[in-house]
């Protein structure tokens, strides 16, 4: 995430070169609500690609932008050096709840900014999936047929919003597979740390964590510590699990924190 204040920036560059020996095929960086955080995300994956050894990606939405201004971001992405982006529609300012209004003279549609993106040239282009459908989508084979949209746009791989059960990621690849979207489908990994926390993450997203898992980690509700060890634990078996059943990679949110991707990777025996 592009970090507010410079206690932030410090945990950030301490995360991003924890997490560099273990070669990551690339390094994104989320936009702010509303597009808020445009210069430093633009700003922080430059600096990634000048001084590091990793790929950046830098997030992009069509919430608060018109067309050209759209295109002016494109163009400072690629003179920092990054060459790479997701492309979202992006969450209203009010909140990924809020009604959907486009902006005057901007786009609509995430397949919308994939194109513009692939017309101006020398980028490769990421975008979401939702392995229960998009909280906005009028249903989830509606939502998988956005996803179809979005590769014919020009897109070339998707990343899952938070995976809880393996089934839940094979059911959205299997639709998907179904109507032709054949793009590599990335599984998105948020380990469970703080049932708080990735509670109101996932309720933002339209969702909520599966009774069985919320279960596993309730169990250790008054006991923190043990908590995050099985939060660390359930994460590590379904990486094992999504692996298994055909994921090409696994997307790990880190928010700007090493530790618990490194305790997962020890799980699974990646070394550096």
């Amino acid at each position: 995430m592009p970090p507010k204040d410079e206690a932030g920036e410090e945990q950030l560059w301490r995360a991003i070169s924890e997490l560099e020996p273990y070669r990551p095929t690339f390094v994104s960086v989320t936009y702010g609500a509303g597009g808020s955080s445009r210069d430093t995300t633009v700003r922080v994956t430059g600096r990634i690609a000048r001084e590091t050894s990793m790929v950046p990606m830098g997030h992009l939405t069509c919430v608060g932008h018109t067309r050209e201004e759209l295109t002016d971001i494109l163009a400072s992405y690629a003179a920092a050096g990054v060459h790479n982006v997701l492309a979202l529609r992006g969450d209203p300012r009010e909140g990924p709840r809020a009604e959907w209004t486009p902006t005057a003279g901007g786009l609509t549609h995430a397949d919308e900014l994939v194109s513009l993106a692939r017309g101006i040239g020398g980028f490769t282009v990421g975008v979401a999936a939702f392995p229960g459908g998009h909280p906005g989508a009028e249903s989830i084979e509606r939502d998988v047929e956005v996803l179809l949209q979005k590769q014919r746009a020009g897109a070339e791989f998707a990343i899952t919003d938070m995976v809880f059960r393996v089934g839940d990621y094979v059911d959205l690849v299997e639709r998907a597979r179904a109507i032709g979207a054949d793009l590599p489908i990335l599984p998105g990994i948020m380990p469970i740390l703080n049932l708080g926390q990735v509670t109101r993450m996932a309720e933002l997203s339209g969702r909520e964590i599966p009774a069985e898992v919320r279960a596993r980690v309730e169990q250790h509700a008054s006991d923190p510590a043990a908590l995050r060890a099985e939060g660390i634990r359930m994460a590590a078996e379904l990486c094992e699990q999504l692996l298994d059943a055909g994921a090409p990679g696994l997307h790990f949110y880190t928010l700007n924190r090493s530790r618990a991707t490194r305790e997962i990777f020890a799980a699974l025996r990646i070394t550096v």
